[in-house]
C-alpha cells in the first residue's frame, strides 16, 4: 500500500512544482498540501474502506482548486491550467468513480458527483456520469428528468433530451411528470426553432433544415406526446398540468384550445375542469376597446370578471353538487376575499359573496370540518370586527375580537391581537388598552409590535409612567430579546432621556443584552451602541 501511495503523490509532484513555479503557493504550502495529500490517499487505499473518507478527499481538493481559482484572479494568472486544475479534476473524478462503484446505491453520492462535473469538468464527462448513474438509478424518474433537463440546457441537445425520455418512459410507462417534463421539452425545442429559423429570414438566408417544417414549427412533436399521454393518464389534474405547460408558448394557441376543448369535454365530472375554467374568466380581457384607466374603473372591471367566475361556479355546483365542487368555489371566494384591495366597492362585495357562499353551502350539508374552519380564518374575523366598530356597540365589538382569539390560534392571531389592542386605543383610550394588554399578556405568540404600541401609547399619556414603560420593555424582552438588539437599545434610549428614567441601569441593561443576543444580533447590537456612545445615533 505504501507502494501505491508514494506513486500517487509522485503523479501529483508536476502540478505541484507548476504551483509553487509560478508563484500562486509557497514552499511551505506544497509542502502541507503534500502531508495532507499522504494522509488522504492513505485512508481511501487502506483495506476497510469508509464513504466518508472518501467524501473527504474529494471536499479537500475541491477547496484546493477553489483556492487556486482565487489566486489566480488576484495575481491575474491563468497560463497552466491544463497541467494544475485538470490534473486535479481527473484525480477527483477518480476518487467519485471508486466511491460512486462501492456505494452505487448512494443516490447523494451520485449527485455530488454530478455537481462536481457540472462545475469543474467537461459537458462530453458529465454525460458519461450521468450514463453510468441512470445505468445503475434507472427506477427514479426525477434523475432521468435532471438528465435530459441538462442535455437540453445546457448541452444545447434536443436529440439527446428527447432520448433520455423515451428511454425513461420505457422504465416508467405510466408516470406523469415524465410526459409533462417531456412535452415542455418539445415546446421548448418547437419554440427554439422558431427563433432560429426567424434569425435567418432576417438575414436573408435560405437554410433547407427539415426540422423547419410547418408541423414540427407548431409543436406537432408535443401535440403527439399530449395525445399519447392523456391516453394513458387519467384525471383532470394531469390535463390541467399539460394545458398550464402549454400557455407558457405563445405560438402554441392551436394546441391550447385543443387541449383546453378536450379537458371539458372528457372530464366534465372532475371538480378541477370546472375550477379552472372557471378561474380562466380573470385572464380574459375586456371585449371593449377601450381599457379602464381610472382606479374606480379597474375595480369595476374586476368585479365584472369576478362575476363571471362566480357565474360558472354557480353552474358547477348545480351540475355536480358535491362537498368537492363547494370546496373549490369557497377556496376562490376566499382568495379573492384575503387579496388586497383599497376599493371599498371590491372589499364589500367580496366579503359578502364569501359569507352567501358559505351560508349556501353549510344549508346544503356540503361544508367540510375544515372548511367550517375556513369559515373562521382572520381575514373575516378581522372585517366583522372593523364591520362591528362602524356599525355596532364596544361591548358587541369587543365580543367579536374575544370570539375571534378563541377561534384563530398559532401565528394568524398575532395581527387579531395587534388589532384587538389598536381598537382598544381607539375606542377606550390608555385605560381600556392596558386591561387588553393585561388580558392577553400570557396568550403567546406575539410580534414585537404588539409590546411597542404599548410603549407608544404610554408615552402619549400627560402623567407617563416610566414603571409601566419598564414593565413593557421587560416583557418585550422575555419573548424578543435573544434576537431584536433594537429592543434593547431603544429600552438604554429610555433610561437616559425619560425624565424618570435611570441612566445608571444602562449598564446592567448592557451586559443582560450582550449575555441574551446570539450572533448577528449581538455584533448589531455592539455596533449601535459604539455608535450611540460617540454621538451618531
Amino acid at each position: 500500500m505504501a507502494e501505491i501511495i508514494q506513486e500517487r503523490i509522485e503523479d501529483r509532484l508536476p502540478e505541484l512544482e507548476q504551483l509553487e513555479r509560478i508563484g500562486l503557493f509557497s514552499h511551505a504550502e506544497i509542502k502541507a498540501i503534500i502531508k495532507k495529500a499522504s494522509d488522504l490517499e492513505y485512508k481511501i487505499q487502506r483495506r476497510t474502506l469508509f464513504k466518508e473518507d472518501f467524501i473527504n478527499y474529494v471536499q479537500y481538493e475541491i477547496n484546493l482548486l477553489e483556492l487556486i481559482q482565487r489566486r489566480r484572479t488576484r495575481i491575474g494568472y491563468s497560463f497552466k491550467k491544463d497541467e494544475i486544475e485538470n490534473s486535479i479534476v481527473h484525480r477527483v473524478q477518480g476518487v467519485f468513480q471508486r466511491a460512486s462503484a462501492k456505494w452505487k446505491d448512494d443516490v447523494q453520492l451520485w449527485l455530488s458527483y454530478v455537481a462536481f462535473c457540472k462545475k469543474w469538468a467537461t459537458k462530453t464527462q458529465l454525460s458519461k456520469v450521468f450514463s453510468a448513474m441512470l445505468a445503475i438509478h434507472s427506477n427514479k424518474p426525477a434523475l432521468w428528468i435532471m438528465a435530459a433537463k441538462w442535455e437540453m440546457e445546457d448541452r444545447l441537445s434536443s436529440e439527446s433530451a428527447r432520448q433520455l425520455f423515451l428511454r425513461a418512459l420505457r422504465f416508467h410507462p405510466e408516470c406523469p411528470k415524465l410526459y409533462k417534463e417531456y412535452f415542455r421539452m418539445e415546446l421548448m425545442h418547437a419554440e427554439k426553432l422558431r427563433k432560429e429559423k426567424e434569425e435567418f429570414e432576417k438575414a436573408s438566408m435560405d437554410v433547407e433544415n427539415p426540422d423547419y417544417s410547418e408541423e414540427i414549427l407548431k409543436g406537432e412533436l408535443a401535440w403527439i406526446i399530449y395525445k399519447n399521454s392523456v391516453s394513458i393518464i387519467k384525471g383532470a389534474e394531469f390535463h390541467v398540468s399539460l394545458l398550464s405547460i402549454a400557455q407558457l408558448f405563445d405560438f402554441a394557441k392551436d394546441l391550447q384550445k385543443e387541449i383546453y376543448d378536450d379537458l371539458q369535454a372528457l372530464h366534465t365530472d372532475d371538480p378541477l375542469t370546472w375550477d379552472y375554467v372557471a378561474r380562466r374568466e380573470l385572464e380574459i380581457e375586456s371585449q371593449t376597446e377601450e381599457q379602464p384607466t381610472t382606479k374606480q374603473a379597474k375595480a369595476v372591471e374586476v368585479g365584472r370578471k369576478e362575476e363571471r367566475c362566480c357565474a360558472v361556479y354557480e353552474e358547477a355546483v348545480k351540475t355536480l353538487p358535491t362537498e368537492a365542487m363547494w370546496k373549490c368555489y369557497i377556496t376562490f371566494c376566499l382568495e379573492r376575499f384575503t387579496k388586497k384591495s383599497n376599493s371599498g366597492f371590491l372589499r364589500g362585495k367580496r366579503l359578502e359573496r364569501t359569507m352567501t357562499v358559505f351560508r349556501k353551502a353549510h344549508e346544503l350539508k356540503l361544508l367540510s370540518e375544515c372548511q367550517y374552519k375556513q369559515l373562521v380564518c382572520l381575514p373575516l374575523w378581522i372585517s366583522w370586527a372593523e364591520w362591528s366598530e362602524g356599525a355596532k356597540s364596544q361591548e358587541d365589538t369587543e365580543a367579536v375580537f374575544k370570539k375571534a382569539l378563541l377561534a384563530v390560534i398559532g401565528a394568524d392571531s398575532v395581527t387579531l391581537k395587534n388589532k384587538y389592542l389598536d381598537w382598544a386605543y381607539r375606542s377606550g383610550g390608555y385605560k381600556k388598552a392596558r386591561a387588553v394588554f393585561k388580558s392577553l399578556q400570557e396568550s403567546r405568540p406575539f410580534s414585537v409590535d404588539f409590546f411597542r404600541k404599548m410603549i407608544q401609547f404610554e408615552k402619549e399619556q400627560e402623567s407617563c409612567n416610566m414603571a409601566n414603560i419598564r414593565e413593557y420593555y421587560e416583557r418585550a424582552l422575555r419573548e424578543f430579546g435573544s434576537a431584536d438588539s433594537d429592543l434593547w437599545m431603544d429600552y438604554m434610549k429610555e433610561e437616559l432621556n425619560h425624565p424618570l428614567g435611570r441612566p445608571e441601569n444602562c449598564g446592567q441593561i448592557y451586559w443582560r443584552a450582550m449575555k441574551m443576543l446570539q450572533g448577528e444580533s449581538a455584533e448589531a447590537f455592539v455596533a449601535k451602541h459604539a455608535m450611540h456612545q460617540t454621538g451618531h445615533l
